[in-house]
């Protein structure tokens, strides 16, 4: 899916309502999803007020990213994050199979640390495929 998508423009009209360094950050964080998984299909839910992204298939089970803005960072999802190699502790959280990382800057959106974990993600479904 391009970063042009009809869920992507939702999204980034939610995030418009919202803190621009917040806004800045998520859409940073969505650059870094589309970068190691450029065939995802993102999914905008307003009332979760998540961006998800995966194959399309419509069940959660098909998902394997979300990008989550909060107040002081953005939450990325990893639908796999429990089963993920964790080297630096950034993958947080006790879901027995989601776990998150916090995003607090346009910096971290952009750091090879989130690329890799971005790729650990990516690489566990493929691998699974």
């Amino acid at each position: 899916m391009t970063a042009d998508s009809e869920a992507g423009r939702a999204f980034d009209g939610f995030l418009d309502a919202g803190p621009p360094a917040i806004a800045a950050i998520a859409r940073a964080v969505r650059e870094s999803v589309l970068a190691g998984a450029p065939n995802a299909v993102e999914t905008f839910d307003p009332a979760d007020r998540l961006l998800a992204f995966g194959t399309g298939g419509g069940s959660r089970r098909d998902f394997w990213f979300a990008i989550i803005p909060h107040s002081a960072h953005v939450n990325l999802q990893l639908a796999d994050g429990a089963d993920l190699a964790n080297p630096d502790g950034r993958i947080e959280g006790t879901g027995k199979r989601v776990r998150h990382v916090k995003v607090r800057s346009v910096e971290d959106a952009r750091a090879p640390w989130l690329h890799d974990v971005v790729g650990r993600q990516v690489a566990f479904r493929t691998d699974r495929a």
